[in-house]
């Protein structure tokens, strides 16, 4: 999950985003795959002062086969807010293509699959994002409020052809349930660090989430 702030969105020059895809060039060349760090899923690492929290090793890639069995066959995945199962999805390489929706710059090391996304412009999306134009969306809205669930609705709603995987507290299923049609899973969630609040995950479609126990 990420945080969002007000007031204007700083922009990288292509200078400083060069600068920036390089830096983090090296720390995966510096990276041993595999590593030990818990709180590590892929190579970018957990910031809580942004308001995120990694799920755990086991979680992120049960919630990545999820997403790429709903996908389909060379189908499109877009991640809101949700870096960890993006950093999974990526190590599947399967046949499909991922995006990343993300206040975090320091995701612009991935280039072209890096979308900058703050939750309160929800529907300011580059050109190049296609309304309707992915076959799943992973989407874990960085705070537990109405209004931050309502507007990463909007942008779920622009992004998706139909088929939605929520993670989010417990405490918003009504609100999941009215803004996006989704409904509990048997699934339930875990995180590398003890959350205060419950999260469970929600979707809209026949998902493999709801026989797990």
């Amino acid at each position: 999950m990420s945080a969002s702030e007000d007031g204007d969105i700083p922009q990288l020059s292509s200078h400083a985003l060069a600068a920036l895809q390089e830096f983090y060039a090296e720390q995966i060349q510096q990276t041993s795959p595999g590593g030990d760090d818990k709180c590590n899923i892929g190579i970018i690492e957990e910031n809580w002062q942004l308001s995120q929290f990694w799920y755990s090793r086991e979680t992120a890639l049960c919630l990545a086969k999820e997403a790429a069995a709903a996908a389909g066959e060379c189908g499109r995945i877009a991640c809101v807010s949700a870096p960890s199962v993006y950093q999974k999805l990526r190590e599947l390489r399967g046949d499909f293509s991922v995006y990343i929706f993300e206040y975090d710059r320091r995701f612009a090391i991935y280039g072209e699959e890096f979308v900058f996304y703050d939750y309160n412009n929800p529907l300011d999306l580059p050109e190049k994002i296609a309304p309707h134009s992915f076959d799943i969306v992973v989407a874990d809205p960085p705070y537990l409020s109405e209004e931050c669930l309502r507007k990463t609705s909007e942008t779920i709603k622009y992004l998706t052809r139909g088929k939605i995987l929520l993670c989010t507290g417990a405490v918003m299923e009504e609100e999941a349930a009215r803004l996006l049609g989704v409904k509990m899973c048997k699934f339930i969630p875990k995180h590398n660090r003890n959350l205060a609040n419950e999260f469970r995950c929600y979707v809209n479609y026949d998902s493999g989430l709801d026989r797990e126990t």
